[in-house]
């Protein structure tokens, strides 16, 4: 980890560390509206450990809280991870040697990491970024869940205290980043009005998936070049 500490320059390392913070208020309020929702105290604490995407731990919850199915839910959290595949292929340079790192560099694989090293001007950099960055939120986003939980069993109502907005905030703070030009803005809102309509009609989850008919108009016209902001104003992005 030292090493790691002394590739990098001064301006990287307090990104990351304002990263995490952001990212540890964001998991601290999902292991709060979890167990206050009525879900187990292990149950975000497993999926921070196993599934470790804050973005689909949100969807994936809400959608069970809501009333949706495991199946719904599940699918959910699959289309938002889908972002990461591309990603791989980035940063493949960076997840060489036995096969035991390339599975823990895929699970330490967050917007966040990504973007960091992607910034680097060279390997050697571009690894330190990306390891670093991902240990440190690995370790920040579960001890944050875990007291969000504990603290969860003890408020109650977080909704009280406004907690329940994380999860419509963060996912926003997912799409805003990628709404950068016409085509991709069409997508998300023509996604969003048959969101919006078949929830009255439908189980929980299903508008959500429904919501990918609007992928139909990101098909047409040339596309903008996609940026990913690792500053710490996008810092929930990441949420995995």
């Amino acid at each position: 980890m030292r090493s790691l500490l002394r590739t990098l320059d001064r301006a990287t390392l307090r990104d990351i560390a304002l990263v995490c913070v952001a990212d540890a208020l964001v998991g601290a309020s999902f292991g709060a509206i979890s167990v206050s929702g009525g879900l187990p105290l292990w149950l975000p604490i497993a999926m921070s450990v196993l599934v470790f995407a804050g973005g689909a731990q949100f969807a994936a919850v809400g959608v069970v809280l809501s009333g949706g199915g495991a199946l719904a839910a599940v699918a959910t959290g699959l289309v938002l991870n889908a972002r990461l595949l591309p990603f791989g292929f980035t940063v493949a340079d960076v997840l060489d040697g036995p096969r035991w790192r390339r599975l823990l560099g895929a699970q330490l694989m967050t917007d966040e990491s990504v973007a960091f090293a992607l910034l680097q001007p060279d390997r050697r950099r571009r690894r330190a970024a990306f390891w670093l960055c991902g240990v440190a939120l690995f370790a920040v986003w579960n001890i944050a869940v875990v007291v969000g939980a504990a603290a969860g069993g003890l408020i109650g109502d977080t909704d009280a205290l406004g907690l329940d907005a994380a999860f419509p905030a963060v996912l926003l703070a997912l799409v805003l980043p990628s709404l950068t030009d016409r085509r991709t803005r069409a997508a998300a809102l023509a996604g969003a009005v048959v969101a919006v309509a078949t929830t009255p009609y439908l189980p929980a989850g299903l508008p959500v998936l429904l919501a990918l008919l609007g992928l139909l108009l990101a098909g047409r016209g040339p596309a903008a070049p996609a940026v990913v902001d690792p500053s710490p104003a996008a810092a929930t992005e990441g949420v995995r």
